[in-house]
């Protein structure tokens, strides 16, 4: 039996994880299995040991590979022994005692609220489907904090703009209610903008995504991360420009200016405060450069 597949299949239908997620499970079974078939010659994962997984994860550690990354496939294999312990696959959990490696800390990387305002107030997008996809992008990452899959899954049934809000499927199937009252300036525009080229080019279409390629089907991830990564670069010099660093960004923004932290958990979907509160470190960077800039002793 194949028991990768088995999880996969689990994970997707039962647990609602996205693609993107089962992705990455995925990836991270098939290097641990291709890690016992060559150091071990272990081809059945039901017959692997604590010992064997050990030796992968400090094979992991003495590689390139950063610390969270390790973590993640950690926690992959751990679910995995799981599901074979509950399918009754194994007697005893090789990965139970298997721990997380000590992993810095980095400040989350964020964009400067007077070079986003700039990207999405002066910056001319061309006035085609795809110059219109792309603020509409910049506008709806950075307005509501949504991630990649959710932006990509998000339906003109989701918009509600006589309550000025949207409606999005986040992780694990869970939606959640984001408010665009602070958007309705521009959202609408750019929105109807952008529908009215869809719809010259699509004007019939089988499906209801609000973000589609330049064929009319539904949007990819690669496709989103280059157009953030192009309009970032006219901005910035970080190195890190994707769609998660403009959801950063939002929180960020949010909370230096005064937002309450547990709002900002839940408009960001997380399931717990500590998710969150990692926005606060850079909140107190923003803080010291105030008080250098500010206060008379400083």
């Amino acid at each position: 039996m194949n028991w990768i597949e088995s999880f996969l299949a689990y994970l997707r239908y039962e647990k609602k994880y996205s693609k993107h997620t089962l992705s990455c499970y995925k990836n991270d079974l098939k290097q641990l299995s291709a890690f016992l078939q060559q150091s071990h010659q272990i081809e059945d994962l039901t017959l692997v040991q604590y010992a064997d997984l050990r030796t992968w994860v400090i094979d992991l550690s003495t590689s390139t590979i950063a610390p969270a990354s390790i973590n993640r496939k950690i926690t992959t294999i751990k679910s995995f022994y799981k599901f074979l312990m509950r399918a009754e696959a194994i007697v005893k959990n090789p990965a139970l005692r298997l721990k997380a490696v000590k992993a810095p800390k980095p400040l989350t990387e964020f964009i400067e609220e007077s070079k986003i305002l700039t990207l999405l107030e002066e910056v001319d997008f061309e006035d085609s489907l795809q110059g219109w996809r792309d603020k509409l992008v910049l506008e709806l990452l950075y307005g509501t904090g949504i991630r990649l899959a959710e932006l990509i899954t998000l339906k003109n049934t989701d918009l509600d703009w006589a309550n000025q809000q949207i409606k999005v499927s986040g992780k694990r199937a869970k939606t959640r209610i984001i408010p665009i009252l602070h958007l309705k300036a521009t959202l609408p525009a750019i929105l109807a903008r952008y529908t009215y080229f869809k719809l010259q080019s699509f004007p019939n279409p089988d499906h209801d995504f609000v973000i589609v390629t330049d064929e009319g089907v539904m949007a990819y991830p690669m496709l989103i991360y280059r157009t953030v990564q192009k309009y970032l670069t006219l901005v910035t010099t970080q190195l890190k420009k994707s769609p998660h660093v403009l959801r950063h960004t939002f929180a960020t923004h949010l909370l230096n200016r005064g937002a309450d932290i547990r709002s900002i958990k839940d408009l960001l979907g997380h399931s717990t405060l500590s998710s969150t509160q990692i926005y606060t470190h850079n909140s107190l960077e923003h803080l010291r450069d105030v008080f250098e800039q500010a206060h008379p002793k400083a």
